[in-house]
């Protein structure tokens, strides 16, 4: 085979001849397509899986970590939560509607291929400044995506995340995160056990469509990408609500042995993972898979990635009644194979032998890569600027309202009002908090949901940035009365190849585990994105933490709305001089500079379990964590929503703007009733936390004092219209 074909499909030298050392032979082009795509970095992982051994992954509630087609924790009551965060970032930067659109369906299918009905979807989105022409297209494009994929199948889109960098402005990120409830007893995994069993796939009939997906998922962007339009798969939201039901009523029955979501790699990923987890081989004939397309080579069936699809390993004898409850939901259900003893994973074109593959060739012996990790030489200068010499603001009020209309910070109303999140009925808090938080229908429990990552800090310093993304996660669980269970992960960098990028992926994964042991928060799975560049420049880094949490009583939930006058406002936790990566360095300075906030995990752990007990208790009626923007921002933000103001009184060594904005962590503004201040603050005592009463809740504005000194005295009003109208009118230029 010439070097042009197998290295246009992704190969190197090196991985084609390591391909004719297993196979004891030249592979031809349709094995040679299907080592490709499962060898690519999207499916492989093969620059990052010696890393992502270091994430702790079991605890006794972790019922599922990572390997399957999602984690599953425990929820007491013989009931589990299924969950699951990917990327879809390559497509939705050429297709933007269609590549978020088929990213849900694809996280969606991932959920139900566990046996779990899909209960609802977070999404985390990055992308360029509003400013740019491209950027609006492609925001545009993305949330239209989101929205039209969940709102047809019924999901709620719960909650999620929006920022924007100019890193991100030729390179998107489109993370979404699929949520599903489930009964122990029900669970199935992705297993193609029992010899001679039935291959069945079920739902959509197979195109040409996202042909190669994976493995233009594993390379960077250039201004040839636009012609790689056709990679990007077509979305069809209403054949999956059927796939769903069916899926679910075949499981109900005890129908099935294994199943599987055909996303990247289609047929061949599939097929090969069910085989290589339980140590079998299977059998395709590609001319019995139904297609949508005249004159399709095997080549094309086995690499498409058709959305909708299915990969069912039905019990022996069962493969009638799986067709009867297909055709009931209007599905195709097709028996294209057979599990087989010997290990191979055998592509038939009627009676031609057109593949003949070890299927842990494909997965298990895809090859693993130790680079060289190099400490960026930017560091050295941006984390030692130094910042104690900038110039004081003279109107705070100001600055305020600046931070308040930053895109970054401002209501993102704008994307979560095109999403139905109160399908269901099931939508206790929605977007626009802390978490969002979901009634278990039958019980008196509520699961929390919560998306989170700060790629500025990761870029300025990757093992603390991965920490915060950790920590912030599991405080904004904490802020809503849950207790966090575990996580999933969407780890989004540029080429690994490149040594500065090595080190900052092993970096960031190096702090997020440290805090994940620390929070007693295991991670369940998740997804790594590489080579996010465009024209060799990279995004910041940026790992994407989904967490759920568990609310025993959902009665005692929280939220950050401030609703009764003259309840009092405490600070737990400390204020520290901390302005670097901050959302007031980068809006009101113009600077990216210094190091992020430091975090101490002990502290956060007891900061949060302060909350949840507080909370629990029926001791607070509002709490709100510290975040971008800093103290003055959640004052403004519970404010907003509640529609209450507040009297505020500092006493501090600071200067006002570092007292003001500086995203010092382990920070939660709580507001309790006068009766319950002493108990609150008691409870911090005892853990020996920073806690000060700063004020009271009053009126309909914002007033501020700083030792004796009024900095500000904003209305609701006119901050409600800076931070309310700001992205729309952006987006509407």
């Amino acid at each position: 085979m010439e070097p042009e074909v197998y290295r246009q499909m992704g190969l190197t030298d090196e991985e084609f001849e390591r391909i004719k050392e297993i196979l004891g032979r030249e592979p031809n082009y349709v094995e040679v397509g299907m080592f490709a795509v499962m060898w690519s970095e999207h499916c492989g992982y093969k620059h990052s899986r010696p890393v992502l051994k270091l994430f702790p992954t079991k605890a006794p509630w972790v019922l599922q970590g990572p390997g399957e087609n999602a984690g599953i924790i425990d929820i007491g009551d013989g009931q589990a939560v299924v969950f699951k965060i990917e990327s879809h970032n390559h497509p939705s930067a050429i297709e933007p509607f269609q590549g978020a659109a088929t990213g849900v369906g694809g996280i969606v299918r991932d959920i139900f291929a566990m046996g779990a009905r899909p209960i609802a979807v977070l999404d985390s989105l990055r992308f360029g400044p509003l400013d740019d022409p491209r950027t609006r297209y492609l925001m545009g494009g993305v949330v239209a995506g989101i929205a039209f994929y969940g709102n047809c199948l019924g999901l709620p889109t719960v909650a999620g995340e929006v920022y924007f960098d100019p890193s991100y402005t030729g390179n998107p990120l489109v993370n979404a995160m699929a949520v599903g409830l489930i009964e122990q007893k029900d669970i199935r995994r992705g297993r193609a056990a029992g010899v001679g069993n039935a291959v069945m796939l079920v739902g959509a009939r197979t195109g040409r469509d996202g042909i190669h997906g994976a493995t233009f998922a594993s390379e960077e962007l250039s201004e040839a990408s636009e012609e790689r339009r056709p990679s990007v798969q077509v979305g069809d939201p209403f054949r999956e609500k059927l796939l769903i039901e069916a899926c679910l009523d075949i499981i109900k029955e005890d129908l099935i042995i294994g199943m599987q979501d055909m996303g990247a790699a289609g047929i061949t990923s599939s097929s090969c993972e069910m085989a290589a987890r339980a140590g079998t081989g299977m059998e395709i004939d590609v001319a019995l898979v139904p297609r949508r397309e005249e004159g399709m080579t095997p080549y094309e069936v086995m690499l498409s990635e058709s959305q909708e699809r299915m990969l069912l390993v039905p019990k022996k004898g069962a493969e009638a009644r799986v067709q009867a409850i297909c055709r009931r939901w209007g599905l195709e259900a097709v028996v294209i194979g057979r599990v087989t003893d010997d290990g191979i994973m055998r592509i038939k074109e009627g009676g031609r032998v057109v593949a003949e593959v070890p299927a842990r060739a494909l997965t298990d012996q895809c090859p693993v890569y130790e680079v060289e990790r190099r400490r960026p030489a930017y560091l050295d200068k941006l984390q030692h600027v130094d910042l104690s010499h900038l110039p004081e603001p003279g109107d705070y009020g100001e600055v305020l309202l600046k931070l308040l209309a930053a895109p970054n910070i401002a209501s993102k109303e704008w994307v979560y009002r095109q999403y139905d999140y109160m399908v269901r009925t099931d939508t206790v808090a929605g977007p626009g908090g802390d978490a969002a938080v979901l009634r278990i229908k039958g019980t008196g429990k509520g699961l929390a949901l919560t998306v989170d990552g700060n790629g500025r800090y990761c870029y300025l310093d990757p093992e603390t940035g991965g920490a915060i993304a950790v920590a912030e996660a599991a405080r904004n669980l904490s802020c809503v009365g849950a207790r966090p269970l575990g996580l999933t992960d969407c780890l989004n960098f540029g080429n690994p190849e490149k040594p500065e990028v090595a080190w900052q992926f092993y970096q960031a994964v190096t702090g997020m585990s440290r805090a994940c042991e620390a929070l007693q928060t295991p991670v369940t799975g998740g997804n790594v994105s590489f080579y996010n560049e465009t024209e060799g420049e990279a995004i910041y880094p940026t790992p994407v933490v989904g967490m759920v949490g568990l609310i025993t009583d959902i009665e005692k939930r929280c939220a950050l709305a401030w609703r009764r006058e003259d309840d009092v406002l405490i600070l737990l936790g400390e204020t520290c001089p901390e302005i670097g990566g901050s959302e007031y360095l980068a809006v009101v300075h113009g600077l990216v500079a210094g190091r992020p906030p430091g975090l101490n995990l002990e502290r956060e752990a007891a900061v949060q379990e302060v909350v949840r007990q507080a909370i629990a208790a029926g001791l607070v009626t509002a709490a709100h964590d510290c975040a971008e923007g800093g103290l003055a921002v959640a004052l403004a933000e519970s404010a907003l929503a509640g529609g209450l103001g507040a009297v505020v009184e500092l006493a501090s060594s600071l200067r006002p703007d570092y007292l003001l904005f500086s995203e010092s962590q382990s920070r939660v503004l709580l507001a309790v009733p006068p009766a319950a201040r002493d108990r609150v603050l008691a409870m911090a005592r005892e853990k020996g936390l920073p806690a000060a009463v700063i004020g009271r809740t009053a009126g309909r504005a914002l007033a501020v004092r700083v030792n004796g000194r009024t900095v500000f005295n904003l209305s609701l009003g006119e901050m409600e219209k800076q931070w309310r109208e700001s992205i729309p009118a952006l987006m509407a230029r």
